[in-house]
């Protein structure tokens, strides 16, 4: 079994599990320089940076040329080109102007998945962009989800590997908060459905229920902690993945 993670500027990186792949997030406002920073960091430290490069965050070609090769100066191999959550900021609206570029010819990139759908973009939109970028890109990388169905007829659907996004063990209300914000609307229902009791609600997730259903068709599992690293780590410590 394969794990990434995702952290924050803010992370502390001498609490990080033993997980190999290591995402940083980019989010609006972040200074792509410290992301940078942050990924030269974690090379020291013996990860693989994944930087985030969200298209709408970045102003212009000479700042995302600049992004690029100082992240390849530091080290990095690998990156996650994605449309991001904010407004444009500068000349790019999606990952495909990003990865038209060329500027990522010599990464390993990631493109994201959305197999419930986007707040910001329609289904029809999203299957066109996707078609769009496949060319560039090696793998998928998903919002977090929890209907297995879900992500069994997406991963059925895709020509590209695709790395399952899950969450660390949280509580099963504050899964429906962070489910809402990203419009994983099958997932939220699931969440109800299988909450037998309020009480259900209060205890936290076990992300092993969603591997065991995903066995045979994904080995990639991308973690999003919200903030719950401690538990993670305890997480797949027990369960001897890290």
């Amino acid at each position: 079994m394969n794990f990434s993670l995702e952290i924050t500027m803010k992370t502390d990186l001498s609490i990080l599990p033993k997980v190999k792949n290591v995402y940083i997030t980019m989010l609006p406002g972040n200074d792509y320089k410290e992301v940078a920073n942050k990924a030269r960091e974690l090379v020291q430290f013996g990860f693989n940076p994944i930087p985030h490069f969200p298209a709408r965050s970045i102003k212009s070609f000479s700042q995302l040329k600049d992004y690029v090769s100082t992240c390849k100066d530091f080290g990095v191999k690998q990156a996650l080109v994605i449309g991001g959550s904010s407004e444009p900021i500068g000349d790019y609206h999606c990952s495909l102007q990003l990865l038209e570029t060329g500027l990522f010819e010599d990464f390993k990139v990631g493109i994201a998945g959305h197999p419930e759908g986007s707040p910001d973009i329609s289904d029809s939109e999203l299957q066109k962009a996707m078609k769009e970028k496949k060319p560039y890109a090696d793998y998928i990388v998903t919002q977090w989800l929890l209907n297995p169905e879900a992500i069994k007829n997406y991963i059925s659907n895709q020509s590209l590997p695709v790395h399952v996004g899950i969450t660390g063990p949280l509580k099963l209300s504050s899964l429906i908060k962070f489910a809402n914000i990203v419009g994983a609307k099958n997932s939220i229902n699931f969440i109800k459905n299988n909450a037998t009791k309020t009480l259900d609600l209060l205890k936290p997730s076990d992300p092993n229920d969603l591997i065991t259903k995903l066995k045979g068709l994904t080995n990639d599992f991308h973690i999003y902690t919200f903030g719950g690293l401690k538990e993670t780590n305890k997480w797949l410590e027990k369960n001897n993945y890290a």
